[in-house]
């Protein structure tokens, strides 16, 4: 009970006049300003500061708009400080949230108590902390644990305790010397990924050396950071080069360990492997394993986060590739009924977009649009970024089968121009080789006058070559939403219905 005495003065001591808090429950008398503008954005989170001004105040005067400037910055500090009472029990969120939470809060009581000069409470509070990070391997929470513990038994002059301390503090900072190494050397190339196509290309050289050493520190402490900086670097390295069957074998026995108790249950998240595993059985063309996996994987991730968006497209991709159209625009009206498609960022807009205009070419009664909307889509995707990957290529293409299926031939020339302008430019490397290809199938329909019997038979060659060029790595990313293989059938079907020909 002494304790309990101690803690209610300090919180009475040092309470607040008003709490900086807000109050969720519906139909409270005296709302307040911060309140009533968090009910208009939960309700709209597209309004305007304008449309907000008007809704509080009645109109839009310089008076009132700066009197809402006030209330927005009132309700954001509130909310901050929501932020010490989220709950990350739902288990669709990643496993390790809710014990770090857990951790991070007690390490916060713990300094409070300590700002405070109440020691009774605090070794019980630093000891659970130092428990939970242990099982949870939080290296680094630990370490912090163990240096205010190592500080309260010299105060109280308790010997013993501080002699093990010390000694556990030791071993613990070991274990974080290793853990601050691997983070360094798995960022960097994190970064070198996220970079240039060049640098990708740079990373493929020195990764084998940062993967050894990350096995040696690993085979050192057995730590769970090492582990999963060491898993998601050796598929970084089958990515890049395109290994996508070995992706599938990591993954997998990432999965079977997990399965076996060989990883901590309170860090590893079956998600991202799942993630990947899909991805791979996508990039290496094992289509029907993918899509027997696709929705129970879906199924682990929440609707509300991106990561459910990013494994729908490769899910939607699946069945593009697959040929079930129906399918894929069953996912894509998903997709748009998903209430969190707003927090979409403009690039996943876009990919979006260009997906739903492939399949517009292939079912157009499945992608839900017009034709006119579809003509603008088109007109409107903008054209290959500075860094020459991801979805360039298949701009051009849609571009191209656009205007093909238009028999808008002054068009069509141009866009050949283009064809052979961004070949020569950003598709010289072998790894672009299925592009490469595909190009030159496309600028051979001009060639031969459009003619569907002459393509098919001279461009015969080319598509023998094209179905044996495995895609290549994420390294030369560019992705075919539709395999080019099927896209030459539509092609050689659009010169078939079309009035090209002189």
């Amino acid at each position: 009970m002494y304790e309990l005495n101690n803690l209610a003065k300090i919180v009475t001591k040092r309470r607040l006049p008003t709490l900086p808090l807000l109050s969720f429950g519906k139909g409270v008398k005296g709302r307040n300003r911060e309140e009533e503008l968090l009910d208009l954005l939960a309700s709209d989170s597209n309004v305007t500061g304008l449309q907000v001004t008007k809704a509080l105040y009645g109109n839009t005067s310089a008076k009132s708009q700066a009197a809402v400037r006030k209330i927005k910055q009132r309700l954001q500090h509130k909310l901050l400080n929501h932020l010490y009472f989220l709950d990350y029990s739902d288990p669709r969120h990643p496993v390790f949230l809710r014990h770090e939470q857990q951790c991070v809060g007690l390490l916060h009581q713990a300094h409070v108590l300590w700002w405070e000069s109440e020691r009774m409470v605090i070794a019980q509070l630093l000891r659970k902390a130092l428990r939970v990070a242990l099982e949870a391997e939080f290296t680094q929470h630990a370490v912090s644990s163990l240096e205010l513990l190592r500080r309260l038994y010299v105060e109280t002059n308790n010997f013993p305790q501080y002699r093990t301390t010390v000694r556990q503090l030791e071993r613990v900072r070991e274990t974080l010397a290793a853990e601050q190494e691997t983070l360094k050397l798995f960022w960097g190339a994190k970064m070198d990924l996220m970079r240039t196509v060049h640098a990708r290309r740079r990373l493929l050289q020195y990764l084998p050396s940062v993967i050894d050493r990350l096995e040696e520190l690993y085979q050192k402490t057995h730590s769970y950071t090492i582990y999963d900086s060491l898993l998601k670097l050796r598929l970084m390295q089958q990515e890049l080069p395109g290994n996508f069957d070995e992706i599938i074998r990591i993954t997998t026995e990432a999965e079977q360990q997990f399965a076996k108790g060989k990883l901590n249950r309170k860090r590893f998240d079956s998600r991202f492997t799942k993630y990947y595993s899909l991805y791979a059985h996508l990039r290496a063309r094992r289509l029907e394993e993918g899509l027997m996996l696709a929705e129970d994987y879906l199924k682990a991730f929440s609707r509300s986060t991106n990561n459910w968006f990013s494994m729908l497209e490769n899910y939607f991709l699946l069945t593009m590739h697959s040929g079930q159209y129906d399918r894929a625009g069953e996912l894509l009206r998903r997709m748009q009924q998903n209430p969190f498609v707003t927090k979409l960022t403009r690039p996943a807009i876009q990919r979006w977009e260009l997906m739903r205009a492939y399949l517009y070419f292939v079912r157009p009664d499945e992608a839900g649009l017009r034709p006119l909307h579809f003509a603008q889509l088109v007109q409107s995707v903008p054209d290959h970024s500075r860094d020459k990957r991801g979805y360039n290529v298949a701009i051009l293409i849609l571009q191209f089968l656009h205007y093909l299926q238009q028999n808008n031939a002054e068009a069509l020339l141009m866009r050949l121009e283009g064809l052979r302008k961004y070949e020569t430019a950003h598709l010289r490397d072998v790894s672009t080789l299925r592009s490469r290809l595909f190009f030159r199938l496309l600028q051979l329909t001009v060639k031969v006058d459009y003619d569907p019997v002459m393509c098919e038979e001279k461009g015969q060659a080319l598509l023998n070559r094209l179905r044996d060029t495995p895609p290549p790595g994420e390294a030369y990313s560019d992705i075919e939403i539709i395999p080019y293989e099927s896209l030459w059938v539509i092609t050689l079907e659009l010169l078939r219905n079309g009035k090209l020909r002189s």
